[in-house]
């Protein structure tokens, strides 16, 4: 998200939940002030999507109701939804997470893991929709999204950055 960011404003719930951090004593648990938190993130997101520019939304994909709200948010601005799945395996992320100084509790990061393999099981296996062509339909667990790239380990480090050639 930081590369791509050049492109377009990133939404981070984490730099919500580091923001409302900051207002909160230090003695406060987050899960206390989560609701809080959660609701400041849904006001930042809709506020940025009354833009009429491109937007990068970071979702773990735990939550459908979200891509369904962006994507009916986007679809009253005539604009699309375009979902990048970055599947790096579980421990990997957690590394990544623990190198941006980023621990989610264990709980947490197995919800957030389950979303993302539902995901993951609903996107076709290469040439299994239609072989012969790397454009496959969307599933139906991603039917809001007008599509989908999925990123593994290899391929996500050749994505240098996002473009959204209709705002350039």
């Amino acid at each position: 998200m930081e590369r791509w960011s050049r492109a377009a404003p990133a939404i981070d719930p984490r730099a919500v939940h580091l923001a409302c951090e900051a207002l909160m004593p230090d003695w406060l648990p987050y899960g206390v002030y989560r609701p809080w938190a959660r609701l400041r993130h849904f006001q930042w997101l809709r506020r940025q999507m009354r833009r009429m520019s491109p937007l990068l939304v970071h979702d773990c994909g735990s939550r459908p109701w979200l891509r369904w709200w962006l994507a009916r948010a986007a679809g009253r601005q005539r604009r699309e939804v375009h979902v990048v799945l970055l599947d790096v395996g579980a421990d990997e992320a957690l590394a990544g997470q623990r190198a941006r100084g980023r621990c989610a509790r264990p709980r947490v990061f197995a919800r957030h893991q389950r979303g993302l393999d539902r995901l993951l099981a609903a996107v076709p296996a290469p040439d299994a929709a239609c072989p012969g062509t790397a454009v496959r339909p969307v599933p139906t667990p991603l039917a809001e999204a007008a599509s989908i790239v999925l990123l593994d380990r290899v391929s996500r480090q050749h994505v240098a950055a996002a473009r959204f050639d209709r705002w350039s």
